[in-house]
């Protein structure tokens, strides 16, 4: 969802969103994603590590992975979860991508 948000992209949004509804996640989770870093009350320090590490590697071309970013979510994660993560990211990245390339829009499965 966070990467969704810092993509720009609605489609990949709107079913992640509603997945994660569907899964029990409170609205107000959902709202403060975008907002993390001024509502971290909202999330846990684990959370929070995974949503600085999906800035970082969303924004890669910024200022790459600072290492502050890599090390709280290391601090978090062991090896194979930290790996899993980042495949997560990376993956979203991608679908963003591929739904923002193909004229993807929120709610519809056409182009």
């Amino acid at each position: 969802i966070r990467a969704s948000h810092l993509n720009r992209c609605a489609y990949c949004l709107h079913m992640h969103t509603t997945d994660a509804r569907k899964a029990g996640e409170s609205e107000d989770r959902l709202h403060m994603v975008a907002v993390w870093q001024e509502a971290e009350h909202f999330f846990t320090e684990r959370e929070q590590a995974a949503l600085a590490l999906t800035d970082a590697v969303t924004r890669i071309g910024d200022a790459g992975v600072p290492d502050g970013v890599y090390d709280r979510a290391a601090a978090h994660f062991d090896e194979e979860e930290l790996a899993h993560l980042l495949a997560l990211i990376l993956t979203i990245n991608t679908w963003n991508r591929i739904a923002l390339s193909t004229a993807k829009r929120a709610g519809t499965d056409e182009r």
